[in-house]
């Protein structure tokens, strides 16, 4: 049969909030009045200064092919951003720039995994670590959170779900899709169980680090014996604005920095030329740009967590970071308006969409079906509007 395809492809799940983009895409097309809640993706434009570095690359002629790990100023533009920000010593060869923080992530696991390797994951996650981890032919293991807890987990929680499998240990602070965010002395709780088992490697998705409203943030590379089996995955999406210049990084031991360039060499080779001449602007520009979004979020987050607070039903935290609220919306299941029933979270997504035309994500692609998830990267006057459309749908189930 010629429509035959790999079993790695039939089995492989679509993303579930680029599946939801697209039908909102679809139903704005048509005339529908959906405010779109579904991707993390900042509304603010990229800072001038990058988009001027850009403009100059291109009429500067950088429009060949770039070395594979990145061009080397990018590279040490990244190296004193880590001994800056983070405290962290890498030399440029331990630096490798990819299409995206994704594909980045896509590397390490690549790299790593073994057909049944087990890679521990906090739950929930962001939704292309558990794909990427089964392309891998790796086993994923969740470990829940609960909202009681912040969505984080507890030393205790990673030690019982270690086994001589185990290779692997990814999560990200501040959190996609919770914005959770772990503490020094969060992380140094994990970090002295990891030191018990020496050949688990981690993975610290690092992307949202900007957008961080409890203060300083640490990285688990930086604790004591956690450098060299730490794999930093950072980027320019989230803290510059910067979604579609495809830009992230890794920050790595030699050896796990080398495997990744010989894998993104058969893949996609080095990133787009100007894109890098962006980034090495946004690395050695001002940052007052991104800390005027972060107060943006923050202030966004206030104004929703109190509209959020006063729908009956509806259970919600306050996140420490990323720009994401996470409720809990389990005790509507069993629910109806009299037409639709409410038995999962993708249930409620979809209603939201149809009644509220709100449009968010299921929990279930965050590998948690008692919630839904929603950006509030957007304008205050959407927000508030999509809060008071999703609180007179809510009411409407009995």
């Amino acid at each position: 049969m010629f429509d035959t395809l790999a079993e790695r492809i039939a089995t492989l799940e679509e993303s579930a909030t680029l599946q939801m983009a697209a039908l909102v895409r679809e139903l704005k097309a048509k005339g529908e009045d959906i405010i779109d809640l579904t991707l993390g993706e900042p509304d603010f434009d990229t800072p001038e200064h990058i988009k001027e570095a850009a403009k100059k690359a291109i009429d500067a002629g950088f429009t060949k092919y770039t070395p594979v790990p990145g061009y080397l100023e990018l590279r040490q533009s990244i190296a004193t951003k880590l001994k800056q920000d983070n405290q962290l010593e890498y030399s440029p060869e331990q630096i490798v720039v990819s299409t995206g923080a994704k594909q980045s992530i896509a590397n390490v696991v690549l790299t790593l995994i073994n057909p049944g390797d087990e890679v521990i994951i906090p739950t929930p996650y962001w939704v292309s670590y558990s794909a990427i981890v089964h392309l891998a032919e790796g086993k994923v293991i969740e470990v829940p959170a609960t909202i009681e807890s912040d969505f984080k987990i507890t030393a205790a929680q990673l030690e019982n779900a270690i086994t001589p499998k185990t290779r692997l240990f990814m999560f990200s602070s501040p959190c996609n899709p919770t914005g959770a965010v772990y503490t020094a002395d969060e992380l140094e709780a994990l970090a002295v169980v990891f030191r018990k088992y020496p050949n688990i490697i981690v993975l610290a998705d690092e992307i949202y680090e900007y957008i961080n409203y409890i203060g300083h943030h640490t990285s688990m590379a930086s604790l004591p014996q956690m450098y060299e089996r730490t794999v930093v995955v950072n980027g320019f999406s989230k803290g510059f604005a910067m979604t579609g210049w495809r830009l992230g990084y890794i920050a790595a031991p030699l050896w796990i920095a080398k495997a990744c360039i010989k894998m993104q060499g058969q893949i996609t080779s080095g990133t787009c030329s100007i894109s890098q001449k962006a980034g090495e602007a946004a690395m050695t520009g001002t940052r007052q740009p991104t800390f005027d979004m972060c107060a943006a979020y923050k202030k966004r987050r206030e104004i929703v967590y109190a509209l959020l607070d006063k729908m009956e039903g509806i259970k919600t935290n306050l996140p420490d970071g990323a720009f994401y609220f996470f409720p809990d919306i389990s005790s509507f299941f069993g629910k109806s308006n009299g037409e639709t029933i409410i038995n999962t979270a993708n249930d409620m997504s979809m209603y939201l969409l149809s009644d509220a035309k709100v449009s968010t994500v299921s929990g279930e692609a965050f590998g948690y079906d008692l919630c839904i998830r929603f950006s509030y990267a957007t304008s205050e006057e959407k927000l508030k509007n999509a809060m008071e459309r999703i609180r007179v749908s809510l009411l409407k189930l009995k």
